[in-house]
């Protein structure tokens, strides 16, 4: 604050990371909650959307028009906050369970369903299915052992779509989230934000309490832990990604 912004700090420090691993107990528990909705929902989605892509991209197949309209409107329009709140809640019940941080994000996957069903009906053969169907191969068989190996572009590009969404959401969290066991990464993140700045505007009352609080060097710090894994497997999937969202997004 006294100096401004620069590259270089004043002084070199690792007290924010040891802060984590002292209140490893806390903040790992975020990480690993993080994981395990990361890598569940990541798999859901993909077994849905590509499930979903798959059916949309057939020919000949009655309700399927109708059906890739009505996901097309949820791209463009949904049933709002209030109402969400409510059919989650009331309805499915998942508030303080760890499906408040799973099924919201899992039905919202319009736009990928639409790429995976562009990809599926423009760059797979026709001849290809159809030969399958001749030597006996059921849907299911072809969409396991045809379809789903040639869409490994598209797949991975919606993969890391969904699997940053997971990472990086702390919504669904703040809307049904109140036990801390449940907290993510983001919503640890987003809880320590809303108290440092509930204690500078009451500080007057809460001195004391206030220097107990991680400062926001600490904050960074775990902003970077988090987003760690995210930079480490992005180069893996980049040439996916970018093959993927391209032939996936100008067709149809």
């Amino acid at each position: 604050m006294r100096t401004g912004y620069q590259f270089w700090p004043a002084q070199f420090s690792l007290e924010a990371y040891r802060y984590i691993a002292r209140e490893w107990a806390q903040i790992g528990n975020a990480y690993g909650v993080t994981v395990l909705v990361t890598i569940a929902g990541t798999a859901a989605s993909l077994i849905l959307v590509s499930m979903a892509g798959y059916a949309l991209s057939q020919k000949g197949v009655p309700g399927m028009r109708v059906a890739f309209v009505l996901i097309l409107i949820t791209m463009l329009f949904n049933g709002g906050v209030v109402s969400s709140y409510i059919i989650y809640t009331n309805m499915f019940h998942i508030k303080n369970t760890i499906w408040a941080l799973l099924v919201p994000n899992l039905l919202l996957n319009g736009f990928n369903v639409v790429l995976v069903r562009n990809f599926m009906q423009f760059n797979i053969p026709g001849e290809l299915i159809e030969a399958a169907e001749m030597d006996g191969a059921g849907p299911f068989k072809i969409y396991r052992s045809i379809v789903v190996p040639l869409s490994k572009p598209i797949m991975a590009t919606v993969g890391l779509l969904c699997a940053v969404g997971y990472w990086n959401d702390w919504t669904n969290g703040l809307y049904f989230v109140d036990d801390s066991r449940l907290y993510t990464v983001q919503l640890l993140l987003n809880q320590m934000n809303n108290n440092v700045q509930y204690l500078a505007s009451h500080s007057e009352i809460t001195s004391g309490v206030q220097q107990q609080l991680p400062s926001v060097s600490i904050r960074m710090a775990i902003a970077v832990v988090g987003i760690l894994p995210i930079i480490i497997l992005y180069p893996f999937f980049q040439k996916y990604f970018e093959k993927g969202i391209t032939i996936g997004a100008v067709k149809g």
